[in-house]
């Protein structure tokens, strides 16, 4: 007859593991607990993917209070013959009146399958006793994100009793089974017993204590106990584990936010498993969900969520014709492949999730993966020296290296330490981040220049304060360091800057009228000296900012005429783009430019007409009023034409 308890564990005369030790395996990890435990658990998902029926991994994370209807049978079963609060505190999170739980459960999986107890005899599919009973077993999971089984641990460290719950359903004997136990991690402890005092690992099970080892409730009786919790069923045919974190330590933070940090994390760490067709049907590898208190907190969408969708066309490059195959030539041995792509974007606002991975303003970092496609670390390489510049890369190792790459990662597996490797092996990990240093170089512009050598570069600062209100559409233009105010620059020769006699184009000159300008004109027979005796025909009255007009967004860029008399002003716009190309005019197919919506005088009239006669010399600002292409940076170079006297 079946008997539920709790079972603390006794030294064996053997010795045993203790709860200390297996609690602290995690090191003192860089990462947040929160961020350890997506990552460890995402993982053991991963690797727990039913192979023979390709479908995605279903993954979810979810919050709640238990309800009036379940707290008494939490109480009831789990109280009953629970430890002493000093050997382990469930009872501090049981009895107030609101009971938390967290829940990371996984479906389209295997669940923990296999024997009960550790003492039988089996090399594969051990998965229940790997969790539940052993300690730091090797990975039988070819390709597997993990290694050692070191990270069960982040549960229980999740835990504030170190007290979690196991529901798992899995295939036994050609049909299924439910089990549900009980484990809970806190410290070792010597107490009196009628046989005298007796040292305890500080290892506990909860579950059927009727024999001589405490087992998991299986079958109708865990199915029962889980209607009773409250816990969600499984369905038919439906195998996965659910681990249920009782008194989550949320570091006093509202669970909702929480959650929704939750649900970026997932994104930032897991974004290679949410790519279509990684399956059939062009499915993802995995779906993630987030909830708490029955609220959905969606996951970001990695291809429409800024910095992650650098990295997801990094990882599309390295699938592509440009990706790198990156080798060791001493020894001989290939290392993986590399995508690499540099974008101009607005500058990054950081979030608590990003932090965690040190990206902050700028994304200048290769994102590190083994086969399995999980995140490992993101690595950064050299930053550049605008904020407005960005430049993203995917490594991911090569197959026959993956065994390397994995004994070169920490127990939290978010780092490749070549010191930690004897040779060859640590020669093949320095090797990796030197051939990457090496394809970073190549690839990088870092100066800030867009157009190379000419004098009218407009990349100026952009503000994303109004980003809420454009909804994706910006860009920069404006001043350059040669036309801001108190600028002594004179800007760049050579080139069709403007300023010159012949060109009639203007320079981004200084704001101060008498301020050198520089440049060579259309005809390049200006030099230096001749630039310094004209005045600049546009002074640019600092960066462009965002404004909106009609209900749309638009850029503004404000601007004088210094040179007295009437001037024909109309606009140069551009794509800028990072690197040797410069710039874009000709917009590829149904692409979008930037586009002049209208010239604004002092008084706030527009004018809609593509070129304008301004008298200058009057000291009157204007505003050049552009609508501006999404996603890109916007070259603004106000040009003036003086107007013939007839």
């Amino acid at each position: 007859m079946t008997k539920v308890s709790w079972f603390s564990q006794p030294f064996p005369p053997e010795g045993a593991s203790v709860a200390e030790g297996i609690r602290n395996q995690l090191g003192r990890p860089e990462l947040d607990l929160l961020t350890i435990l997506i990552r460890e658990s995402a993982q053991n998902s991963w690797d727990a993917r039913l192979r023979h029926r390709p479908q995605p991994v279903d993954y979810a994370i979810s919050m709640w209070t238990v309800s009036p209807a379940h707290a008494g049978a939490w109480r009831e079963l789990l109280l009953q013959s629970a430890p002493p609060n000093e050997h382990l505190p469930i009872r501090q999170s049981l009895k107030p009146a609101l009971i938390r739980v967290m829940a990371i459960s996984d479906r389209g999986t295997t669940g923990l399958r296999g024997p009960t107890r550790a003492d039988k005899a089996v090399t594969k599919d051990h998965d229940f006793v790997s969790f539940v009973r052993n300690v730091g077993e090797p990975r039988d999971t070819e390709l597997g994100g993990g290694t050692y089984g070191f990270g069960k641990g982040i549960f229980y460290l999740i835990s504030r009793p170190g007290t979690v719950l196991l529901h798992t359903r899995c295939e036994v004997d050609g049909g299924y089974e439910t089990r549900l136990m009980g484990c809970a991690l806190w410290n070792s402890y010597v107490a009196d017993e009628p046989g005298g005092p007796t040292r305890y690992t500080g290892r506990h099970w909860w579950g059927d204590v009727s024999g001589e080892v405490v087992e998991p409730l299986v079958g109708a009786e865990a199915d029962d106990m889980a209607r009773q919790l409250g816990l969600r069923p499984f369905g038919p045919g439906e195998t996965g584990t659910t681990v249920i974190v009782i008194d989550p330590d949320l570091s006093g933070r509202e669970p909702s936010v929480v959650a929704a940090y939750l649900a970026e994390t997932i994104s930032w760490h897991l974004w290679p498993k949410m790519l279509e067709a990684s399956v059939g049907d062009g499915l993802p590898a995995m779906r993630f969900s987030v909830t708490c208190d029955g609220l959905d907190y969606p996951v970001p969408d990695p291809h429409k969520t800024r910095p992650l969708n650098l990295f997801v066309a990094a990882y599309e490059a390295m699938h592509g014709p440009d990706g790198k195959v990156l080798e060791c030539y001493k020894p001989k041995k290939r290392l993986g492949r590399l995508g690499l792509i540099k974008r101009p974007a607005p500058a990054l606002e950081a979030t608590d999730a990003s932090r965690m991975v040190e990206i902050e303003n700028t994304v200048h970092h290769i994102c590190l993966m083994r086969p399995a496609e999980l995140v490992v670390t993101y690595r950064p390489g050299p930053k550049p020296s605008s904020e407005y510049q960005h430049y993203a890369g995917v490594f991911r190792a090569d197959p026959e290296m993956d065994e390397t790459y994995a004994r070169a990662e920490p127990p939290t597996h978010d780092a490749w330490n070549p010191q930690s490797l004897d040779y060859p092996e640590s020669t093949f990990v320095n090797t990796t981040f030197r051939r990457i240093d090496e394809a970073l170089a190549g690839l990088l512009d870092l100066g800030g220049g867009v157009r190379g050598g000419a004098a009218k570069i407009a990349l100026g600062a952009a503000s994303t304060r109004f980003s809420s209100l454009i909804g994706g559409a910006w860009g920069v233009g404006g001043a350059t360091a040669y036309s801001k105010p108190g600028s002594t620059d004179s800007g760049t020769a050579g080139g069709q800057g403007g300023g010159g006699i012949e060109g009639g184009t203007a320079d981004r000159p200084a704001t101060d009228s008498t301020t050198p300008t520089g440049g060579a004109g259309k005809g390049g027979g200006t030099g230096p000296n001749l630039a310094r005796r004209r005045r600049p025909r546009v002074e640019y009255i600092g960066d462009p900012y965002h404004g909106e007009r009609f209900g749309a967004p638009v850029l503004i860029q404000e601007f004088r005429l210094p040179v007295p008399g009437s001037q024909l002003v109309r606009v140069d716009l551009a794509v800028a783009l990072v690197g040797a190309s410069g710039r874009e005019t000709d917009p590829p197919l149904n692409a979008e430019m930037p586009t002049l919506i209208g010239w604004e005088d002092a008084s706030g009239s527009l004018h809609e007409i593509p070129s304008c006669h301004i008298t200058g010399g009057d000291g009157l600002i204007w505003r050049a009023i552009i609508r501006p292409a999404r996603d890109t940076m916007t070259e603004i170079d106000i040009i003036t034409d003086p107007v013939q006297a007839s």
